[in-house]
């Protein structure tokens, strides 16, 4: 019998954090995880993902948010990402942290994509995205043995069918990860203070909301253009089997995580 644990995960991308960002998370990981808490990272790598097929004169195609991966753009993939997570393990051991890094095949296992029918800008499109995948299944207890010795797992979003390895959205990863391990919270770090009555009005901010609120939210358009696929992804989460997925801006002067685990109301809290 597993023993029930408070973990949060959190999840950041390329463009949440700012300039210092990155340090000041890791600054705020530490001081948690000193105090008991146990955290898990997972992060993504688009933009610099594709600056690097740019620079080699491939051309990054993403539908729907799924990036089309073949062999040459998955080798990108893998390449950029464990670049990425070096960097997030080395400023976290830097602040005091033991952090270890690892892709996303060492602790779950993914089902590739096949051909499908999606919706992107509005069309019905089919669409065969390649070497993509979505996790189907996790192994907690290799989670549950590091944060118990508070090491801190730092995960890129490959993953694995067992024969191929697989690019996973960083956002999927994440979803898929919260379900298996029961977190407490899944945090999304995103370069938005939450979800705004009005764009316009930070303190329009809505504190809590339900998936239903947030369909008639994007119904009658206070959620819209670029909001959208960040709701999408904390629905995703909730949908596989977290229990709440909170939006926190990366670029808080204040506080990234350290309030919304010390229990002060922070950014907009998705729940069921």
């Amino acid at each position: 019998m597993v023993r029930m644990r408070d973990i949060y995960l959190l999840k950041f991308g390329g463009n949440a954090l700012g300039d210092d960002g990155m340090e000041r998370l890791c600054r705020e990981v530490a001081a948690l995880t000193e105090e008991g808490v146990s955290i898990v990272m997972v992060h993504g790598g688009g933009p610099a993902i594709n600056a690097e097929m740019e620079r080699l004169g491939m051309k990054p195609v993403k539908v729907a948010g799924k990036r089309i991966t073949d062999e040459a753009g998955l080798e990108v993939v893998e390449k950029v990402l464990r670049g990425i997570n070096a960097e997030v393990v080395r400023c976290l051991e830097d602040a005091g942290v033991r952090a270890i890094g690892m892709p996303g095949y060492f602790l779950s296992e993914c089902r590739r994509d096949g051909p499908q029918t999606v919706v992107d800008e509005g069309r019905e499109i089919e669409v065969d995205y390649g070497l993509v995948g979505e996790v189907v299944k996790v192994d907690p207890q290799v989670v549950y043995d590091l944060v118990d010795e508070r090491i801190v797992p730092v995960i890129y979003p490959v993953g694995s069918d067992g024969e191929q390895h697989l690019n996973v959205n960083a956002d999927s990863m994440a979803a898929g990860i919260a379900a298996g391990i029961k977190v407490k919270e899944m945090i999304a770090i995103t370069d938005v203070p939450g979800i705004l009555r009005d764009v316009h009005d930070p303190s329009s901010k809505i504190d809590t909301v339900t998936l239903k609120q947030i369909d008639a939210l994007i119904a009658d358009g206070t959620i819209s253009g670029g909001m959208i696929p960040k709701v999408d992804a904390c629905r995703r989460a909730i949908e596989a089997g977290a229990e709440a997925v909170r939006m926190v801006n990366g670029k808080d002067p204040d506080s990234i995580i350290t309030d919304v685990i010390k229990g002060i109301p922070h950014g907009t809290l998705i729940i069921r």
